[in-house]
């Protein structure tokens, strides 16, 4: 499906015919007429949503309104005709051991009854679980070709409006943005290119003072759109599909059920929520190995043309500063697809690439090999032998992974399973290799899949079953070696929730920036743990290729790519001023934040994510509480002012500039302002001082 661009000025009359019609007809449904009371009520006594007698709802937090009566739910079928007035025909309540159900029914003529459920769990203050039912009551078959719910419109406020959105898209953007007048984000769950796609089904927008996430909590993923739209009115918000659904007489359809809140500060709570619930479903991370948070050298400063006296020669100084894991990048293998060895770099094939890792271990350090599953080069042994593993759409044609010129193979054709898991059980067993880097923009999703071969009883069989093909590697590999560290890197898309279980570690895939890399921090902590691992990714890529405190201060790992004594003489893109070679000065920096690093460990700390709002909060502010400390970290290009030290206990705090050794005096919860005067970053450890307030 394509990403198409939704404008405000799109009519329903002009977009009947293609994908492009749920967007765009579904930015501005039609507003409800006003009525002064509302015929029917569900609320905790956070969220609140009002229905009229047309089942148009309204939102509100606290006694606050957040939106005005909308459309928040209604179809268009085929013939062009939306129905979205549906009479309220009756409201129940039930109250249930944690909460309360309201089950609200309505009729548009005599022609479609819609039922929405709406629960509530006295545990997630604020969220509500809504799932929509729709029935024929016709006697004719009613096609439905787009349908829309849980849209609302987030009120205006002075200061404007942030948003995050869970999709991929192949230009890489920021995961969270401002939402600027003429801000306009489909996000839609399938592929937005023939290798970026999927994500975490979860959009939210807010203001300085309230915020809306929408989002489906189904345990598999689904074709479904999130939009995000600035309006004139506020910036909407929805869940969408445009999937033709066909009711026989009598029958009904469920959409997927779908999550609503409305929290205070960004995008954290609704995802810290979003992760509970998905977790009482079975979705969770696994359990975290402590060789998951040790620091990491990567091989990629020297790219595909790495040779084996390259990393030998690298090993002492990547152990002198401290990192664990060494980490043989793209390059070592036959093709993309042929996961052994290549004999170019490799002479004694195989036996070189095992040999590598036993080395590795002679260090004390811990050998983790790069793979990019679900990617074959055309040329590979594996597209001459194993055509049938190919992902085929509707037209036969192949699919593009664009970065290793490859064709997509199918995750859910048992063959593709098997051979994978042989890949991790020779590189985990055989080899001896304590990781697996799994690299690929392509990770996030696939299309549905039509070739004949694999029998799908339906295409979108590969789409959900994606998380499954991860989990068996990672279950392959931890049955070997339990401590095995699984990396999942999807190269700057926004991560897919569903692979979570098959992994236990994440770096900041590819950041364009330092704001990437603590944005990609703050929600993946909310998305898998407070204590998650994270690792900034290779340091090189962040603002001046130095940035350790945007890693260090959100409580991830440190990673970096350097090379010495010098570059590599065969790089395909172009080296940054000075090279990643490590020169004695940049070897004194490294040395000092990995050691800082090890002494705090903050990636194992409770990140607060709830205490900062990363869109408004001014400067940028991250806490994580470790030990009895609280690591307090700030960013701005530059800063002369007051800063808040916010989420102190009782008594009071001794401060230290964590990274110069620095006293900064004392505070306490009455008084937790400081002025502070710096550029690019301040780190701070506040720790109790042992005296009243």
């Amino acid at each position: 499906m394509a990403n198409p661009t939704i404008t405000r000025r799109a009519t329903l009359a002009g977009l009947m015919g293609g994908a492009a019609v749920v967007g765009a007809a579904i930015a501005a449904p039609r507003r409800a007429w006003a009525a002064p009371r509302p015929a029917a009520s569900a609320s905790d006594g956070n969220l609140t949503i009002d229905f009229d007698s047309a089942l148009h709802s309204r939102l509100s937090r606290g006694g606050q309104p957040l939106t005005e009566l909308e459309a928040g739910e209604g179809l268009r079928l085929s013939d062009g005709t939306v129905l979205d007035r549906f009479l309220l025909v009756d409201h129940r309540e039930k109250t249930l051991a944690n909460g309360k159900r309201h089950s609200l029914r309505g009729i548009a003529g005599t022609q479609i009854e819609k039922q929405i459920d709406i629960v509530f769990d006295d545990s997630r203050p604020g969220a509500a679980l809504m799932t929509v039912q729709y029935r024929n009551l016709g006697k004719r078959p009613v096609t439905i070709a787009a349908w829309w719910s849980a849209a609302h419109t987030l009120l205006p406020h002075p200061r404007g409006a942030w948003t995050f959105a869970g999709s991929s898209h192949p230009d890489r953007r920021d995961w969270v943005q401002p939402v600027r007048p003429d801000f306009q984000q489909r996000n839609y769950m399938g592929m937005n290119g023939s290798d970026y796609g999927g994500g975490t089904p979860l959009a939210v927008v807010w203001r300085p003072d309230v915020g809306l996430a929408v989002g489906h909590v189904e345990t598999v993923p689904k074709l479904i759109a999130l939009p995000v739209a600035s309006q004139p009115c506020g910036t909407r918000i929805a869940i969408e599909g445009d999937q033709p659904i066909v009711l026989a007489p009598g029958e009904s359809v469920t959409l997927p059920e779908t999550f609503i809140m409305a929290h205070p500060g960004d995008h954290f709570a609704a995802l810290d929520t979003y992760r509970r619930i998905m977790a009482e479903r079975g979705l969770a991370a696994p359990a975290i190995p402590d060789s998951s948070y040790e620091p990491i050298w990567c091989a990629w400063g020297y790219e595909r043309n790495v040779t084996p006296a390259q990393v030998y020669g690298t090993l002492d100084k990547a152990k002198s500063v401290g990192c664990t894991w060494a980490v043989l990048d793209d390059g070592w293998q036959k093709a993309v697809g042929d996961w052994v060895a290549d004999t170019k770099r490799f002479p004694s094939g195989n036996a070189g690439v095992k040999a590598m890792a036993d080395r590795i271990k002679t260090y004390g350090m811990r050998p983790k090999l790069w793979i990019s599953p679900l990617s074959a080069a055309p040329d590979s042994d594996l597209m001459h032998d194993h055509r049938d593993m190919l992902l085929l759409d509707a037209s036969g044609s192949a699919q593009n992974v664009t970065w290793w010129n490859s064709y997509t193979l199918c995750p859910a054709y048992q063959p593709t399973v098997d051979y994978f898991k042989a890949v991790t059980k020779r590189i985990i067993g055989d080899w001896g290799y304590e990781g697996l880097k799994i690299d690929g923009q392509d990770l996030n999703g696939v299309a549905p899949c039509y070739n004949p071969a694999h029998n799908h009883a339906r295409p979108e069989e590969s789409v959900e079953k994606l998380q499954d093909f991860w989990k068996a590697i990672y279950d392959t590999a931890i049955g070997i070696n339990p401590d095995a560290n699984i990396e999942i890197c999807p190269c700057g898309d926004s991560f897919a929730f569903f692979n979570i279980p098959g992994m236990n570690n994440t770096p900041a895939s590819d950041p364009e920036s330092s704001w990437q890399v603590r944005l990609k921090g703050k929600t993946f902590k909310a998305m898998m743990g407070s204590s998650a691992p994270f690792s900034g990714d290779h340091v090189e890529l962040s603002d001046g290729g130095d940035d350790f405190a945007s890693t260090y201060g959100i409580g991830g790992i440190p990673s970096t790519k350097f090379t010495w004594p010098k570059d590599s003489e065969h790089t395909t893109d172009p080296l940054p001023p000075g090279g990643f070679v490590l020169t004695p000065a940049k070897e004194a920096l490294w040395r000092k934040w990995i050691a800082l690093y090890r002494k705090n460990m903050l990636s194992k700390g409770q990140y607060l994510g709830e205490l900062y709002d990363i869109g408004f909060d001014k400067p940028e502010g991250h806490v994580v509480a470790a030990g009895e400390s609280l690591h307090y970290a700030f960013y701005a290009k530059s800063w002369n002012g007051s800063v808040e030290l916010r989420g102190l206990g009782k008594g009071r705090y001794r401060l230290t500039n964590s990274f110069t050794g620095e006293p900064m005096g004392t505070v306490s919860a009455a008084d937790n302002r400081i002025n502070a005067t710096f550029n690019r970053f301040l780190v701070i450890e506040a720790a109790p001082a042992g005296d009243a307030a």
